[in-house]
């Protein structure tokens, strides 16, 4: 398709003045950004964007909440480039929102809620690599193109396809910084376990995307422990909290180990199996540290069978079960660990980029190539 073909095939042109602040003066109007310059998504620059998909642009690929808006290629594409992301960039764009859009992930209450929960992609695999996906020293933050263009661009697909604008499908009462961009890869190389996709069900070859709704991360800082059982102690101390959702929904928490700790954790032998058995049965609070409205509702008629809630001497454990703590390791050097505490009733999901042959792509070459 041409980019003349291109401007045929879309439902609605915007006429704006060919002006870099006349266009972005529009967005803005419209509540089509995030509040910051956007590139004008030209045909041209969508067309570009569009050489790494391999299906047809019209395709409903995903519905995406509140509005379940149906999301296409040509569409995802336009907010890629409004986000500054380059065209190898696209395929993760896409792969993140169709997993977004899947049941369990809950996308709905993340978008729509009052929490201030915003959805966390993490990258696994040789993509993570050939894209440069920042994984080391200040993943989180600014720096790396990757990261911020891809995250940013799937927070606008989810504000101008799924309509989760601020104070109207958007709801959150604080919002937060993550709600701009919030997107990582795994520190593979650093990491003494299976990668986060390899544990959940992927070949190392393989490149995924796993997405877990959940808030900015809580930084655990421990420069004394000396072993596993010390700085455990204090990643458990961390995750207690009276004000967590998952102490009262099923979730899917996640704990990054910096590359520092997560060698002294595994130097004592512990396997993510033992780190989040122990985690389980330390990070839990005596139920009299609950409000009393919160104990004779939530704890006690909710959450009977979970906690065996019947007395005021009960520990409530901030975790269900032990495997739905997630373990992943990301960062650079420094000894320090982050726990996210996730959104309620939403479960993390890992998605393989595929082709549309349902063969699994493991170079942004094969999107050329197709």
């Amino acid at each position: 398709m041409t980019a003349s073909g291109l401007q045929a095939d879309l439902s609605a042109l915007i006429a704006v003045e060919n002006d870099f602040d006349a266009v972005n003066k529009a967005y803005l109007e419209r509540g089509w950004t995030d509040g910051l310059p956007i590139v004008p998504p030209t045909a041209a620059r969508v067309e570009e964007m569009l050489a790494y998909c391999d299906v047809p642009w019209n395709t409903v690929v995903a519905k995406v909440a509140p509005r379940f808006g149906e999301a296409t290629p040509v569409r995802i594409a336009a907010n890629a480039v409004m986000a500054g992301c380059r065209p190898e960039y696209f395929p993760v764009v896409m792969h993140a929102l169709q997993a977004m859009a899947e049941n369990e992930f809950n996308l709905y209450a993340i978008q729509a809620t009052t929490h201030l929960c915003a959805p966390l992609v993490i990258v696994n695999g040789p993509i993570a690599r050939q894209l440069n996906i920042n994984a080391g020293t200040n993943a989180f933050g600014s720096g790396a193109q990757a990261n911020a263009a891809m995250g940013r661009a799937i927070r606008l697909a989810l504000v101008n396809i799924g309509g989760g604008l601020p104070g109207l499908g958007d709801m959150a009462t604080f919002g937060a910084p993550s709600k701009y961009s919030y997107l990582v890869a795994e520190n593979e190389a650093e990491t003494p376990w299976d990668p986060l996709h390899v544990e959940r069900g992927f070949a190392g070859s393989t490149s995924t995307v796993t997405v877990i709704g959940c808030e900015c991360p809580r930084n655990v800082n421990d420069h004394e422990s000396v072993g596993a059982k010390g700085l455990l102690k204090m990643i458990a101390g961390t995750m207690i909290s009276t004000g967590s959702n998952d102490t009262f929904y099923a979730a899917t928490p996640l704990v990054v180990f910096a590359p520092e700790h997560a060698r002294t954790v595994a130097g004592d032998g512990l396997s993510k199996a033992d780190v989040r058995q122990i985690l389980f049965e330390q990070a839990r609070l005596p139920l009299d540290r609950f409000s009393p409205e919160i104990i004779e509702g939530r704890l006690r008629k909710a959450m009977r069978d979970r906690c065996g809630l019947n007395d005021d001497t009960t520990d409530v454990p901030m975790v269900r079960r032990p495997e739905d703590i997630m373990i992943a390791v990301i960062g650079g050097p420094g000894k320090h660990s982050a726990y996210f505490p996730p959104f309620s009733t939403t479960l993390a999901i890992t998605r393989p980029l595929l082709r549309a042959s349902g063969e699994i792509a493991d170079s942004i070459e094969a999107f050329r190539q197709h």
